[in-house]
């Protein structure tokens, strides 16, 4: 029984626990905190700190950034000129939430559904008017009389027949280019990759002229064997036949043939101006240098 009591206790003192966990909610000093029931707004905290409210569902709570917030153009379709001409403009705006109450109401929950309408309305207000201004006005000092007039068109929006609460900053372009530049931007990375094509088929070009040339080194290699071969083989017939056509003189005239023998000797004997041969005066070799009709080198007969 006393078991009871106790395990009876822990559990109701859990359930309070939970009861007030979720009647309690901390107000951070950058947001505003709302508490609403069943869709109707009940308060707004402004200051941060420990709240009360009562456990849901009969009460919930939601939080709304206070701070400046700074919303980017993600959208790229391009805008029309007073002269017709495409252009695509980065821009960004800065605002906040002034009153969460109108906000809630008007817009969202959180700051992203701000964010979307914000977005909707600031380009449409840019759209209206870049129509008005040439590429020139767009691109010098009478920027800031444009920046002013969409600014003024977003608050008109903003802060109409159902106000929005919030505070439109400041509205700025970043960056306002041609579609002809991006179109630009397109070709140039074309013209990179046809490059790259064209490249890669100069080497397999290249490639396959070094093996044409190699081929046709090997081709002349084998015809300037072959020729050699002939030109050798032509040779040794002719000089066979030269040595048929020696022999076959040599053998109708004895004299002839010792006489071609001894020039033949001396020929050989002096190939270069600086040999030198220490003979004998009465050698039949000085005779035949001499002119002479030695024995060893008889002139040929007439």
């Amino acid at each position: 029984m006393q078991q009871n009591k106790i395990g009876f206790y822990i559990s109701s003192g859990i359930v309070v626990l939970a009861l007030l966990s979720s009647m309690l909610f901390v107000v951070d000093q950058r947001q505003f905190g709302v508490v609403y029931s069943f869709g109707q707004i009940k308060s707004v905290i402004t200051e941060p700190g420990l709240n009360f409210k009562l456990p849901p569902p009969f009460q919930n709570v939601s939080y709304i950034d206070k701070r400046l917030l700074t919303l980017d153009n993600v959208d790229t379709e391009p805008m029309l000129t007073a002269e017709k001409q495409r252009v695509v403009i980065d821009w960004y705006a800065r605002w906040r939430v002034t009153d969460p109450s109108q906000y809630i109401r008007n817009v969202g929950l959180d700051e992203n559904a701000g964010s979307v309408q914000l977005a909707r309305v600031v380009r449409n207000a840019f759209q209206e008017e870049i129509n008005k201004r040439t590429v020139k006005e767009l691109l010098s000092l009478k920027r800031e009389e444009l920046l002013e007039d969409v600014k003024r068109e977003v608050l008109e929006s903003v802060k109409g027949a159902k106000p929005w609460g919030v505070d439109v900053i400041d509205v700025r372009i970043t960056r306002a280019d041609y579609v002809d530049a991006i179109t630009e931007s397109v070709y140039r990375r074309m013209e990179a990759e046809r490059k790259r094509v064209a490249n890669e088929l100069r080497s397999t070009g290249a490639a396959e002229g070094e093996k044409i040339r190699a081929d046709a080194d090997r081709q002349r290699e084998v015809t300037l064997a072959n020729a050699y071969r002939e030109a050798q083989k032509i040779k040794g017939e002719g000089d066979a036949e030269a040595a048929r056509l020696y022999a076959d003189s040599f053998g109708r005239d004895a004299n002839f043939a010792q006489f071609y023998r001894s020039l033949e000797a001396y020929k050989t004997t002096f190939s270069k101006k600086s040999d030198v041969m220490v003979v004998d005066p009465s050698s039949d070799f000085f005779k035949a240098l001499r002119g002479s009709g030695g024995g060893s080198a008889p002139a040929p007969k007439k």
